[in-house]
């Protein structure tokens, strides 16, 4: 992600700088200079050298990232950083001093010049952290190169050191050898992914410019070759969703994938690439899952690339970055994501409408979203997005991701368009592109938009500014629940209850393989269990007077009852003692979603086909 370095910004960073020095002009001077090499990486270990020169008297702050692009948390990178050594321009150790735990100050020799080295230590291969062994490094930039508060200006040359067998996948841009890249500013170098081992390269032209696959996989060359011709057809069916790619700073586009067993699931978004990470293998039901990621991950290439929130521009290195807008970036990213999948027939009609009825059980079913609007589960990323705490937070009964929570906005609303404003949320999509995303200058939008752009530009497109403004009040701003059921209906497609008595109860409990049955997450508010006064961590000795020993003791007890009758439980709590009372069974809150004409009890209309097929048809092959 891109973003032009404000004073503001600077102060903040520079931690104790002054104003003036705040507000001087950027400084443009010589390139930061980067070495890493790899001499102990099969314990996980980087060598990792920055030289910074032409440098002012003073002290020179170094930091390490304490956040990344594309996460919202605070994830603290200088703790995978040790054995910390300064000199000057001639290798004369310089002094350093730490002010507090994120970066070092050391102050230039007499020649202006810090070389600053380090050992970083990465066993995670994913989107936020570094992942090195003897096979390959897969790596965060945040998690892996300091930078010098002030010099966020200057251009940028890494240069790896690295096995004979090793090649480098990324979006920097290609220097003065086959191993050294750069970048402009620093906010790109810290947008850049690096993947370095023995990459399998896939690349082809869409339009005037280059899509890339590089690919870390130890599955048969013909697995990637299939592979990527999935890939072909995603980035064709999203590129018709907007009616354009965007243009690529250098003209390419690389997706960046790491399918390895020591790999963990992950994608993250990038300007001109993206990572994609997974144990999982390329062969039929995992790669599909993989191909998700993909299709996700390649949509953000417009959406919260470019077509991006000013509430996170610029993006701060130093602290966690909140956004109002995260239902609209990620959550229709996330119904995209889906949709253009199902539309390249990837996927079936069958495993989208069970993703709808996912995004509608959650947000019919989620306490928390009947206290916090989308704006405010956005606003609780920091919290939520890979962030982790040691005590255990009341997510059950307070949150709902602002992925599935946007992604049931954009159904809703696509649908309500198509059915009531002969228009699509296509429509709505390409036209916040052009009037947010498309003009860029400088690696940055031009023109980043606010919640209040966003509801202007669905009256224009619905030519209806009341709609606009009740949809908003209700559904963004507001609490208020969407229509699923209404608006599934004029696609013909209806949600049946799933009527499975004892499923909301047994999803709450785990069987520790000792014979106790034990409740394992918060009880959400309103259910049986929370209302017996039962929760996290207490166990149930008997139900209906069954002691229970076994999965099959539950499910037994189960098969005798009909939902809402009330039978007499034993529990023991955590804190040892033991107590009976009485719980309401329930059954199953969920359903799923069918074409009417497969429930038995309705025919879809032409109008209600037409709709569903327009709506999931390709729109690459107009």
């Amino acid at each position: 992600m891109k973003f032009t370095i404000t004073a503001a910004l600077l102060l903040a960073l520079a931690g104790g700088a002054s104003e003036a020095q705040a507000q001087a002009k950027p400084d443009t001077g010589p390139a930061v200079r980067y070495a890493l090499s790899f001499p102990n990486a099969v314990h996980h270990e980087a060598k990792v050298t920055a030289t910074f020169t032409g440098l002012p008297k003073g002290p020179l702050h170094v930091r390490m990232a304490r956040s990344s692009p594309g996460r919202y948390a605070l994830h603290e990178f200088a703790k995978f950083v040790y054995y910390v050594v300064a000199t000057d321009g001639s290798n004369h150790p310089l002094p350093l001093n730490r002010p507090d735990p994120y970066g070092w100050d050391v102050t230039p020799g007499a020649d202006g010049t810090v070389v600053f080295s380090y050992t970083l230590y990465g066993d995670r291969t994913d989107g936020t952290y570094a992942g090195i062994d003897q096979q390959h490094a897969h790596l965060n930039i945040p998690a892996t190169l300091c930078y010098a508060t002030g010099l966020e200006s200057r251009t940028a040359e890494v240069k790896f050191d690295l096995p004979a067998t090793w090649k480098v996948a990324t979006q920097l841009r290609p220097g003065a050898d086959k191993n050294t890249f750069t970048a402009p500013n620093l906010q790109y170098l810290m947008d850049s992914p690096v993947s370095l081992g023995a990459q399998q390269v896939r690349s082809w032209q869409e339009g005037d410019q280059t899509i890339e696959l590089a690919t870390l996989y130890a599955g048969p060359v013909a697995e990637v070759d299939a592979y990527a011709k999935k890939v072909q057809q995603v980035v064709k069916e999203q590129k018709a969703i907007f009616g354009e790619l965007p243009t690529f700073d250098f003209g390419r586009y690389t997706f960046i994938a790491n399918y390895l067993p020591q790999a963990t699931s992950d994608g993250m978004e990038h300007r001109n690439s993206t990572s994609v990470t997974s144990p999982r293998p390329l062969t039929e039901a995992a790669g599909t899952r993989n191909l998700g990621t993909v299709s996700h991950e390649f949509f953000h290439a417009w959406n919260v690339e470019r077509l991006r929130p000013r509430d996170l521009e610029p993006f701060d290195f130093q602290r966690a970055n909140m956004s109002d807008a995260l239902w609209f970036a990620e959550g229709f990213t996330q119904y995209y994501g889906r949709l253009a999948l199902r539309r390249a027939n990837l996927i079936k009609d069958s495993e989208f409408l069970e993703d709808i009825a996912r995004w509608a059980n959650l947000r019919q079913n989620s306490p928390g979203a009947r206290y916090a609007s989308p704006i405010e589960m956005s606003q609780h990323a920091a919290f939520m997005d890979a962030g982790t705490s040691i005590a255990p937070l009341n997510a059950a009964n307070t949150y709902l991701s602002y992925y599935d929570q946007g992604a049931g906005i954009a159904l809703v609303l696509d649908l309500e368009l198509r059915h009531s404003y002969r228009t699509t949320l296509d429509k709505f999509m390409q036209a916040m592109w052009q009037q947010y995303g498309q003009k860029q200058k400088a690696y940055t939008p031009t023109n980043p938009y606010t919640i209040k752009d966003l509801q202007r530009v669905l009256g224009e497109v619905s030519k209806d500014t009341a709609f606009a403004n009740r949809f908003f009040r209700q559904h963004v701003y507001g609490r208020e629940q969407p229509r699923f059921a209404e608006g599934l209906l004029t696609a013909g497609l209806a949600m049946v209850p799933a009527r499975v008595l004892g499923t909301a109860l047994q999803r709450q409990l785990e069987f520790d393989g000792e014979g106790r049955i034990l409740v394992a997450v918060n009880t959400q508010t309103g259910s049986g269990l929370y209302k017996a006064g039962i929760d996290r961590g207490d166990q149930l000795v008997a139900l209906d007077g069954k002691e229970l020993k076994s999965a099959a003791d539950l499910e037994g007890v189960l098969r005798k009852h009909k939902p809402s009758d009330v039978v007499f439980v034993k529990v023991k709590t955590r804190s040892g003692e033991e107590r009976t009372t009485q719980l309401i069974l329930e059954e199953d809150p969920n359903a799923q979603v069918k074409p009417v004409e497969e429930t038995g009890k309705m025919v879809s209309t032409p109008a209600q086909k037409a709709l569903r097929e327009t709506w999931l048809a390709s729109q690459a092959s107009k």
